[in-house]
C-alpha cells in the first residue's frame, strides 16, 4: 500500500484524527491534506488536493471526512480520476472496493462512531476489486 491520503473539514477533524491513531497503530504511513483544527472550515480546500494526489499516484488509497460526508464526496468526484464513496456501514465499504474499485473512503464523521469508523476502514483495505463486469462499468464513468 502507498502513502494513504487523508483530509477532512471542521466537522470531520474529531474523526480524523482517530482515523490517523488507527492508522499508526497499523504501522501505515498517511499524508495528512487537512484541516488541521476544528475551526469553520471550506471542504473543498482539502478535498481538491487529496485528489490530485490520489490522481498522480501520490497517494492510494484516500480517506476524506465531512459532517454528511456528501458535500465533500460531490468535490472528489468532481476529478476525472477518481471514484470516491460516501460510506456509512462497512458492507457500503466492502461494495465500494469490490464493485467501484473506489480509491477514496469518504464518510460521515457526524453519523460514525469510531468503532464503525474502524469496522468501515477495514472492509475498504481488505476488500479487493472484483473486476469482469465490474470494470466495464467503471469504464464508462468518466465524462468524455
Amino acid at each position: 500500500m502507498k502513502t494513504i491520503g487523508i483530509c477532512c473539514d471542521h466537522a470531520g477533524y474529531e474523526l480524523k484524527q482517530y482515523v490517523k491513531q488507527w492508522l499508526e497503530a497499523k504501522g501505515w504511513e498517511y499524508k495528512d491534506f487537512g484541516t488541521y483544527s476544528p475551526e469553520s472550515v471550506d471542504y473543498p480546500d482539502f478535498a481538491h488536493p487529496l485528489a490530485l494526489a490520489v490522481e498522480a499516484g501520490e497517494c492510494y488509497p484516500g480517506i476524506a471526512i465531512c459532517g454528511s460526508g456528501n458535500g465533500i464526496c460531490m468535490t472528489l468526484n468532481k476529478h476525472q480520476g477518481i471514484r470516491a464513496a460516501l460510506c456509512w456501514q462497512s458492507e457500503i465499504s466492502a461494495l465500494a472496493r469490490q464493485h467501484n474499485d473506489a480509491n477514496i473512503l469518504v464518510m460521515p464523521g457526524r453519523f460514525v462512531t469510531n468503532k464503525e469508523a474502524e469496522e468501515i476502514m477495514t472492509r475498504f483495505f481488505t476488500t479487493p476489486f472484483e473486476g469482469g463486469r465490474h470494470q466495464r462499468r467503471i469504464e464508462k464513468i468518466p465524462a468524455e
